[in-house]
């Protein structure tokens, strides 16, 4: 399958799976506003899909609320598929994103580099 294919139709879940996190799966409790998808990745056969959210909140509340969404990956991808045209539409596995995290820590660390490398040359002076 080419690429191209694929990275529209990760965009194109990625749209749908939120579409119906937020619209329709409201009900829960652990599912709100603060649950984003971030990403989709598709495998190669189409029968696959993880599924990365971001959640504000605390690292306990973050593991509720992806448990709630593994339980529902498959009333989710029922109510998906009824808004796509796909022939197989792939079974959910949803996952934390940790990039968002990583990358505020990476920025953390090079601003607290800037800083003790601008002291040094305040000191050299």
């Amino acid at each position: 399958m080419s690429t191209s294919r694929v990275v529209r139709l990760n965009s194109l879940l990625k749209e749908v799976i939120s579409e119906v996190i937020h619209r329709e799966i409201h009900h829960n409790p652990y599912i709100n506003e603060f649950v984003t998808i971030t990403r989709v990745e598709i495998t190669a056969d189409l029968y696959y899909a993880k599924v990365y959210i971001s959640y504000l909140g605390k690292d306990q509340e973050k593991l509720k609320v992806l448990e709630e969404l593994n339980l529902l990956a498959g009333l989710i991808a029922v109510m998906s598929s009824k808004k796509m045209r796909i022939r197989h539409f792939p079974a959910l596995t949803f996952e934390i994103d940790t990039g968002l995290e990583k990358q505020m820590r990476i920025e953390e660390l090079l601003h607290k580099i800037s800083k003790e490398r601008q002291g040094r040359e305040q000191t050299n002076e």
